[in-house]
């Protein structure tokens, strides 16, 4: 999870390098063109650095050691930013995009200079490629060969996932604003760059909206990854001191996992022996999975 780990700090610096500078350049460009659209993609930028900010702070906490309040450690620390980063998308982001172009819809206000905003946009688009490219690649590192579609169904990545959907929003606001705003060129209807802020709106929403039921189940409490819980009973069930694995039971608690075994023992062991073995698999176990941080397998005779 220390790969995992530095991943996500490199795709967060990424998004944050990119957003900052596309967010001051948008401004002067709304500032210059009076279009609603740049004014929404301005605010959705600058929303993103303060979100790229707070999933870099929930990493850090999550680094924080165990306290006797706190004996599993702040692993889900990075949950709660990331539930908050989804907050903050749908309403700093989408809410108030869509509130822009509603009321440039109904008061409509003359363009200026469009073509300094569309080259804004233009430059903006490859940088966001360039962030979602980072972040792509970041998530390829910790992936160990599974399919993109598989990583994102069962990942625990919380702020992985956050920083993709930002990027993947952000880039299809930026498209959503050029061709809205290329359409109000064309036409010298005013009424299409305010379309284009409630479709920017609109999209954020949904992203935003996806963001946070991934991160929900992660909030109240979900299991290791499906492929580290299959691994961790391979482990056990080779092992030639146990008959029986009764169940297992993890809790991931951010890039650490919480495990929980019962085995029935073969008989014929005594409780030193029986404990002996059972020291050496949750050793075994950890070493081949350091992501495991709390390991406690317990003998019984019964589930």
């Amino acid at each position: 999870m220390a790969d995992a780990h530095g991943s996500s700090a490199r795709a967060i610096l990424y998004a944050f390098l990119a957003n900052f500078g596309i967010a001051i350049t948008k401004t002067g460009a709304a500032i210059h063109t009076n279009s609603g659209s740049m004014l929404a993609e301005a605010i959705h930028s600058y929303a993103d650095c303060a979100n790229q900010a707070l999933l870099f702070l929930g990493l850090k906490q999550a680094e924080k050691p165990a306290t006797r309040d706190h004996p599993l450690g702040f692993g889900k620390a990075t949950y709660f930013w990331s539930f908050v980063v989804a907050l903050l998308l749908f309403s700093m982001g989408g809410l108030f995009s869509i509130y822009e172009g509603w009321h440039k819809l109904h008061a409509p206000e003359p363009l200026n200079r469009v073509w300094i905003a569309l080259s804004v946009l233009a430059v903006a688009i490859v940088l966001e490629t360039g962030s979602l490219l980072g972040a792509l690649r970041e998530i390829r590192k910790i992936r160990r060969g599974r399919r993109f579609g598989e990583w994102l169904e069962h990942t625990r990545n919380a702020e992985l996932v956050v920083v993709l959907g930002e990027d993947i929003a952000a880039l299809a606001g930026l498209v959503i604003a050029f061709v809205f705003l290329t359409l109000a060129l064309v036409t010298g209807d005013t009424r299409w760059d305010a379309a284009g802020s409630i479709v920017i709106g609109t999209v954020l929403i949904l992203v935003a909206a996806f963001i946070a039921v991934r991160i929900q189940s992660l909030l109240i409490g979900k299991s290791a990854e499906p492929r580290l819980e299959q691994n961790i009973r391979g482990i056990i069930n080779r092992d030639p001191a146990i008959e029986e694995l009764l169940n297992t039971i993890t809790l991931q608690m951010g890039p650490k996992v919480v495990l929980a075994a019962k085995v029935k023992m073969r008989a014929g062991l005594s409780i030193e022996e029986a404990v002996a073995h059972l020291n050496e698999l949750e050793v075994e176990i950890k070493q081949l999975h350091p992501e495991v941080g709390w390991c406690f397998v317990e003998p019984d005779v019964t589930d």
